[in-house]
């Protein structure tokens, strides 16, 4: 599934709109990295997206 184990951020839906304003259905999924971090002690691999790894709300296992 495509969602961040940190934050919950989910795919979302809208219209996408072209230049003759003709719209249709597009999904913008988020940017999710599969990344080894450290929870309570033990590295785990867990689904992030980008923005929590740059903010630093996870602690990567090297």
């Amino acid at each position: 599934m495509k969602k961040c184990d940190v934050c919950g951020k989910t795919p979302m839906a809208g219209y996408q709109y072209s230049h003759s304003h003709r719209k249709s259905i597009k999904k913008w999924q988020p940017n999710l990295k599969r990344v080894r971090a450290i929870v309570d002690g033990t590295p785990v691999r867990l689904n992030v997206c980008t923005k929590c790894l740059k903010s630093g709300k996870v602690k990567r296992a090297i």
